[in-house]
């Protein structure tokens, strides 16, 4: 379990520089957002556990707060994929490292595989996007 091996000294300082909280404002969405970016700039393979553990949490406060303030449908995860690759101009071999394969990107884009939390994060770092997005 990573909280046993966490330092949990380093964990509550990243807390008190973040003052993570239930997010109610637009504008404290944002900010938090831009922590998650941030964190997401160093890479996944760059972050200590705390890092980790804290983006697993601003990531659930953002997906709450948006559940909440954005009622709407919500788009399948391939629909979404295939939206934000027509949106940038590339094509489904472009995202083919971030899902593991050209194969994985086809069967995710069909709606046969699901995207794994790990996709989630490593498209989510692809696009530019909240993790949230894609869960």
């Amino acid at each position: 379990m990573i909280a046993a091996r966490m330092d949990r000294n380093k964990y509550g300082r990243l807390l008190l520089r973040v003052a993570p909280a239930v997010i109610e404002s637009e504008s404290e969405n944002e900010r938090v957002l831009g922590v998650i970016e941030k964190l997401m700039a160093k890479g996944e393979a760059k972050l200590s556990l705390e890092e980790d553990a804290l983006l697993e949490l601003l990531t659930q406060l953002v997906e709450n707060f948006e559940k909440r303030a954005y009622l709407r449908k919500k788009s399948e995860p391939s629909h979404l994929v295939r939206f934000l690759l027509q949106e940038r101009g590339l094509k489904p071999a472009d995202l083919a490292t971030a899902a593991g394969s050209r194969g994985r990107v086809s069967e995710i884009l069909s709606g046969r595989r699901s995207i794994s939390k790990a996709q989630a994060k490593r498209f989510a770092e692809f696009f530019h996007v909240s993790p949230a997005l894609f869960i």
